[in-house]
């Protein structure tokens, strides 16, 4: 059974860093892209950061670019995501999410499995 189980998330303050994980089980990460993505209260599941299965493709959001990193640990099957420079704005739930093949665009629609969710909240 394919599982995504997220973890790291909590309360910082403006400017701090966090660091994200997502342990996957029931498939290697070698053979499915990944994706972190976020959504805030009233709005849409937003694509933060995805990379290809081989790794070396990474895409990132607009509003993230230059302060958060996607990586990957295979011997772990743990992908994480740097999170540096917080802002208020970047308070919301972060999933990780799972689909198979070589790439997928960084839209939450590309991506068949999913995690719970860790939440992350960026305030003083």
């Amino acid at each position: 059974q394919l599982k995504l189980v997220e973890s790291g998330g909590g309360l910082v303050q403006p400017g701090g860093s966090l660091r994200l994980s997502c342990v996957a089980s029931g498939f290697t990460l070698d053979n499915y892209a990944i994706g972190w993505f976020r959504q805030a209260p009233g709005k849409g599941r937003e694509g933060v950061a995805c990379m290809s299965s081989s790794g070396g493709s990474r895409n990132y959001g607009d509003s993230v670019k230059g302060r958060f990193t996607i990586s990957r640990d295979i011997d772990k099957n743990t992908v994480y995501l740097q999170m540096n420079s917080l802002k208020p704005e970047d308070t919301a739930l972060y999933y990780c999410a799972a689909g198979e093949g070589l790439f997928r665009i960084c839209v939450s629609s590309e991506y068949d499995h999913w995690g719970q969710g860790t939440q992350v909240t960026v305030a003083p």
